[in-house]
């Protein structure tokens, strides 16, 4: 595939760093270096790094590791960070092209907003879920882009809808380069596409030309006993780049992240990270590091189990809430996978007041669904997020917010 057809005449433009390019040389044995400008690790005051796990277990990092950590690294990531993630990625997705690069990035909104400015263009028209994750409208918009939204209903994107958008599509308009979505436990609807929707997608992408940027931080959140298969493990042109995410899994906090994808795409990713932040911390990417190799693939994978089934339990106390106060005034869906509620609320317009300023004055803090259009719109939807407040919390929560629907409903 020409990928260049896709790229933003900003990442087009992008060369390698010239002081960058001399990392990989550095390495080599026998190599005597006096062209980087690396600071002594000597000066450095730090020397060894230990982490302690939840169950007691410690591991250390050793000294020679902590100072590859303490200093510049390649822009990709340490290499055996990701050698580890590329192993996870063939043991996961089992990918039809195996011949793809990763990125590790400082979270992975940090690789995802590269690819954003790596396709979109001003006045490029771009393909979003209706409704989106905030985050991502947040940073598009400013591109000057035109969003094109995507419906979404209970198995995900509608895929008759988005084939007719795209065959109906202006002949003098050059149609959209990408397709923005969230798969697993979506942010904010909680949805997760199903495996026949997302092949239905790609048989459309394939047919309109355009890349799938999957964003899928919820993807080890899934409920079910089997993870939904990802556009990326079937993608057979080279037309998904797959984010994931350490955040919901081992640590917000420590933000590591990374994305996974045809070569000439991760490669333009790259060549933004050399201009921009050099190289995710080399101490976090150091601690995930130990951690991963200390469990292996199969801890990590006992591990992600772990904390799916906690964020199932929480899911099963937020619905038993629901079902108690919001019956009659509300309608959701049960997400299976992910830490959100997409609610509507019944014989209201626009949840918007209701919610910035009911339902703080009753001390209830959730998100107005119109901040997940990419398009401004009135919306009866609100988000709510079940991970964090405990089971009686929540429980409090819903009682208000059924007790303020039910108010503003009877007052009109």
């Amino acid at each position: 595939m020409d990928y260049s057809q896709f790229f933003s005449p900003t990442s087009a433009s992008r060369k390698p760093s010239a002081i960058r390019q001399l990392q990989k040389f550095s390495s080599i044995p026998g190599m005597i270096s006096l062209g980087g400008g690396n600071p002594n690790p000597t000066t450095f005051p730090f020397s060894k790094m230990s982490v302690t796990l939840r169950g007691g277990e410690v591991i250390d990092i050793s000294e020679a590791d902590v100072q590859v950590a303490l200093q510049y690294s390649a822009t990709n990531g340490l290499p055996n960070l990701v050698q580890w993630l590329r192993d996870l990625q063939l043991l996961e997705h089992r990918p039809k092209l195996q011949d793809f690069d990763i990125c590790v990035g400082n979270g992975s909104q940090d690789v995802l907003t590269k690819a954003f400015e790596m396709l979109a263009a001003p006045g490029d028209s771009v393909l979003v879920e209706a409704p989106a994750y905030v985050g991502a409208l947040a940073f598009l918009r400013p591109l000057g882009v035109k969003f094109v939204e995507v419906e979404v209903d209970e198995s995900g994107p509608v895929p008759d809808k988005l084939e007719q958008t795209l065959q109906n599509w202006p002949a003098d308009v050059k149609k959209p380069k990408f397709f923005y979505t969230v798969p697993a436990g979506g942010n904010p609807t909680g949805l997760t596409t199903t495996l026949e929707r997302k092949h239905q997608i790609y048989e459309i992408a394939k047919r309109h030309n355009f890349i799938i940027l999957e964003d899928d931080p919820y993807y080890y959140l899934q409920f079910n006993k089997h993870r939904i298969p990802s556009y990326f493990s079937f993608d057979s042109d080279g037309r998904v780049l797959r984010f994931d995410s350490f955040s919901k899994i081992l640590s917000a906090g420590i933000r590591v992240g990374w994305v996974s994808g045809p070569k000439a795409l991760v490669e333009r990713i790259v060549l933004h990270g050399q201009a921009s932040f050099l190289h995710p911390s080399g101490i976090s990417q150091a601690v995930v590091s130990s951690v991963l190799h200390k469990w292996g693939h199969a801890g990590f994978l006992n591990h992600v189990q772990s904390v799916a089934k906690f964020y199932e339990g929480k899911r099963d106390a937020f619905i038993q809430s629901a079902d108690k106060w919001l019956k009659g005034v509300a309608e959701w869906n049960v997400p299976t996978a992910g830490m959100f509620v997409w609610i509507k609320l019944l014989g209201i317009d626009d949840s918007s007041s209701l919610i910035q300023e009911k339902a703080m004055e009753k001390k209830v803090v959730l998100v107005p669904g119109f901040e997940f259009f990419a398009n401004p719109t009135k919306t009866p939807y609100v988000r709510a997020a079940y991970s964090i407040a405990s089971e009686s919390d929540i429980d409090t929560a819903l009682m208000r917010l059924g007790e303020l629907v039910r108010e503003a409903t009877q007052h009109k």
